[in-house]
């Protein structure tokens, strides 16, 4: 009883301290110059871009590398996490704390092996479809209530080669439509913090 008090306390103190013009974009992938230009690191590449477009400087911090800036009225953080895709949620649930972001205003970016490649599929909850990353954001911040851009790269390879192709880098062909579907994705991001996720969804989904 006393245990259930005291937690119940703590989440109120953490919701009212929580600023709601705050948003968390992660990008994920893994770290490391052998993962630079693979399709399992699209969603680095989606806030390398927001970055970049905000002309703000990555910082190496506990857990990832972060970046931020506003946009519009609101502060848009961006995580890169560092452990690696399989633990991408003990990252997620730090910087959620540590920036005191409701968990309504996080936004997780990432390849799809289920979609075609260059289709964009934002929802606001759903399976973690297979992937690791997702599996461990739903496990470390106590469900899968959060909002989740997946990116397809289709799933062009043979029986047994899934690993080989996700880890694979772009071909040429797919490399001169990606600059198109990383700008689409990063305009994605910031209408999720401005315009909300419905509207959204109804703008960006292709």
């Amino acid at each position: 009883m006393i245990f259930d008090w005291l937690k119940n306390l703590f989440k109120r103190e953490e919701e009212e301290v929580a600023d709601p013009m705050k948003y968390l974009i992660v990008g994920l992938g893994n770290i490391g110059a052998k993962y630079d230009n693979t399709r399992h690191n699209i969603g680095f590449e989606v806030v390398d871009a927001l970055a970049k477009a905000a002309d703000v400087s990555w910082k190496t911090e506990n857990l990832g590398s972060i970046a931020e800036f506003r946009h519009k009225g609101r502060t848009f953080v961006l995580l890169k996490p560092s452990t690696y895709m399989n633990l991408s949620g003990k990252s997620v649930r730090y910087w959620l704390q540590k920036k005191k972001i409701e968990k309504s205003n996080l936004l997780v970016i990432l390849d799809d092996l289920n979609l075609d490649f260059g289709k964009h599929r934002l929802r606001g909850k759903g399976k973690d479809g297979g992937h690791n990353g997702l599996k461990d954001i739903d496990k470390m911040t106590g469900g899968n209530n959060y909002a989740r851009l997946r990116l397809g790269i289709g799933s062009e390879f043979s029986k047994g080669k899934q690993v080989n192709f996700v880890l694979g880098e772009w071909t040429e062909e797919e490399s001169a439509q990606l600059l198109d579907i990383i700008e689409h994705a990063a305009n994605a991001a910031k209408a999720f913090g401005t315009i909300g996720l419905q509207h959204t969804m109804s703008q960006f989904n292709r």
